[in-house]
């Protein structure tokens, strides 16, 4: 089940669409001004955000630069009661993935959250992988999600941030095996003009330093030939 998020100031829109999205299957939580709305964003972490333009205090699109700028890839469709060109400019390049009319037909508007859905999976995904609480266990390796801490044989394991993100992204997914560009992007996100797949290649290097015994024969990350890496679903 997807979760969905409303910032809107009007209360019959939060009536309306939270009634909308759980008749058709989705989780809802909702703020109605800018400030509130992040605080509600870090904690509820959901899959997607409809952000209305004309806000009290921060705009929409001041809103979404800040989101942007915290690093959260969210699949963002603006709300607003203006179609001109200019403003739709101002929102997709202030991050934006997509922009509706008011007022709408609920059944556009479905289809507008599917499509973004669809189209951001992966990046959805990689949210909520990274988003995880608890623990993920396999062998003396422990991966503490909502702490972001490594430990090995209960020691901890002194990570980057990037190392951990790599590290809690196939340890969601034991067994599973990804491309280098496939976890540049899930990693950066697309289009990352710096960011080159070797850097992939050393930063598994250096987390296997960190977390291997005997890195040159690692047990947990592993490399599958021609194809990029894994984590072992089993030992």
């Amino acid at each position: 089940m997807y979760k969905v998020m409303l910032i809107d100031d009007e209360d019959n829109l939060h009536e309306a669409i939270e009634k909308l999205l759980v008749q058709n299957g989705y989780e809802f939580c909702g703020a109605k001004d800018g400030e509130s709305g992040l605080a509600i964003l870090a904690d509820e972490k959901p899959d997607l955000l409809l952000l209305d333009v004309m806000l009290p205090g921060i705009n929409g699109f001041d809103l979404c630069h800040r989101i942007r700028e915290e690093g959260r890839r969210i699949p963002i469709i603006f709300l607003s009661a203006k179609c001109d060109i200019v403003d739709k400019s101002i929102g997709f390049k202030a991050g934006g993935d997509d922009y509706v009319t008011k007022p709408f037909n609920a059944t556009e508007l479905l289809l507008r959250i599917e499509a973004n859905i669809r189209r951001h999976k992966d990046t959805i995904e990689f949210a909520r992988c990274c988003n995880r609480e608890g623990v993920a266990r396999i062998g003396e390796l422990e991966v503490h999600f909502d702490e972001y801490q490594v430990l090995v044989g209960g020691e901890p394991v002194t990570l980057t941030t990037k190392e951990f993100e790599i590290v809690a992204f196939l340890a969601s997914n034991p067994g599973k095996v990804f491309t280098r560009n496939q976890i540049q992007e899930y990693i950066w996100g697309k289009g990352e003009a710096d960011v080159k797949t070797n850097s992939i290649t050393v930063f598994v290097r250096k987390i296997r330093e960190k977390i291997e015994e005997n890195p040159s024969e690692p047990k947990y990350l592993l490399t599958v030939q021609r194809v990029g890496y894994k984590m072992t679903d089993a030992l």
